[in-house]
């Protein structure tokens, strides 16, 4: 009897042992797989880290880690970010020259297979492809046209101008009663951007921008030479030392309702309802031919283009989260919190500044003329040209020391 109970609690001890060495191996959790995502939009911080919440809550396995840098820090030091050696996983681009640049370079995954591409409307993200593949989603629409204070603008009796001449006078009368009329980061983003509403109906086709960089057309043709010169004619109505402001100063002048035009974009709206969120908003682009002449009324970019680093040695859960960013109701709570239009299909747009400017999606819009260069050096010779104006230079002889850039970088 004794060795049958010796026997028995023997085994139950043997049990016990076994079991709780498998009790601890699946105890013991998996450390999450933790990947960055690394973009330039300051603004959206606060809708991002929600998102992200969200998107760790639904996937425990994976933690993401969100790096933010100024958007002018980012077009010149993003490649050597995504080549630093941490691999950084998820990041976004601009079109064009970057577009252009890092896919030279080979840091881009290739998507085209990915099931959710197919949650984009698929002509606004055709310029992050190359050679047939999907590179980079596209995220965000954006009008690349000046926003304006629409309450400003009531309060004189004044609407957008619809030409050139009435454009002056808009900005006449707003610099009559005190107001700064444009509102103009020259030291930034301000050249690169105002250039595009700029140049919409003076250059002879769409293409003019690009085709510097074969040849084709010269920064000393008249077209150019006639836009530098209606920057000069605008200069009068930028605000003081307005070359040396940067896109937080001009977007703090309209918020405090100082200036009633901002001379960039409709990206800029939620950053100024975060200073003001009384202030009604519109937008505007400067017609600089009669009427009659005009072919767009403005500009349009899908830019915050999402993308996978080829580096990356966790492409698994950096799709994950591409994924989750493409799902409707999450593309549709980042338009609303951020006042931003996006890419997705489906998306409904709550907010009353996005409702309002929806009505630009029906109008006739050109793609950025300016991210139709996809060479950086020629790219910076336009718009420093701009700068060069705004600084005293005469709009010809600017345009000449301009041209000689581009002709060192053309490529037949």
């Amino acid at each position: 009897m004794k060795k049958w109970i010796t026997g028995a609690i023997a085994a139950t001890l043997f049990a016990g042992i076994v079991t709780g060495c498998s009790s601890s191996k699946t105890s013991a959790k998996k450390e999450p797989t933790t990947i960055s995502f690394v973009h330039w939009r300051g603004e959206d911080v606060e809708v991002f880290h929600t998102l992200i919440q969200k998107f760790e809550q639904e996937n425990p396995e994976i933690k993401v880690k969100m790096n933010v840098y100024p958007s002018d820090q980012y077009q010149s030091t993003v490649q050597t970010v995504l080549r630093d050696g941490q691999a950084r996983d998820v990041f976004t681009s601009f079109p064009g020259a970057q577009f252009e640049t890092l896919q030279k370079a080979g840091l881009f995954t290739d998507l085209t297979k990915e099931s959710f591409t197919t949650n984009f409307e698929a002509h606004l993200i055709e310029n992050g492809k190359k050679d047939g593949k999907q590179l980079a989603l596209p995220y965000q629409l954006v009008f690349n046209i000046p926003v304006y204070n629409v309450g400003i603008f009531e309060k004189l009796g004044l609407t957008p101008p619809k030409d050139w001449e009435s454009f002056l006078q808009v900005n006449e009368k707003l610099k009559a009663n005190g107001y700064i009329p444009i509102a103009f980061p020259g030291a930034d983003i301000g050249p690169g951007q105002f250039m595009n509403s700029m140049v919409m109906n003076n250059a002879p086709s769409d293409q003019s921008l690009s085709a510097l960089q074969k040849g084709e057309t010269k920064l000393t043709d008249e077209w150019w030479v006639k836009t530098l010169g209606q920057f000069k004619e605008l200069q009068p109505y930028l605000q003081k030392d307005a070359l040396g402001a940067k896109h937080d100063s001009a977007i703090a002048l309209i918020a405090q309702e100082k200036a009633a035009i901002l001379a960039t974009g409709s990206y800029a709206v939620a950053g100024i309802q975060k200073q003001n969120p009384n202030i009604r908003l519109g937008l505007l682009a400067p017609i600089t031919v009669q009427a009659s002449q005009a072919k767009y009324e403005g500009v349009h970019t899908s830019t915050f283009m999402l993308a996978i680093n080829s580096k990356s040695k966790k492409k698994g859960a950096a799709k994950k989260f591409l994924a989750f960013l493409s799902k409707q109701e999450i593309a549709t709570e980042y338009a609303n919190k951020t006042a931003q239009h996006v890419t997705v299909k489906g998306v409904s747009y709550e907010s009353p500044i996005l409702k309002e400017l929806s009505t630009w999606t029906n109008k006739k819009t050109v793609f950025q003329p300016r991210f139709t260069i996809t060479n950086a050096n020629v790219e910076k010779a336009v718009t420093g040209s701009i700068q060069e104006v705004l600084g005293g230079t005469a709009p010809k002889q600017a345009a000449e020391a301009a041209q000689k850039i581009v002709e060192q970088n053309v490529v037949k």
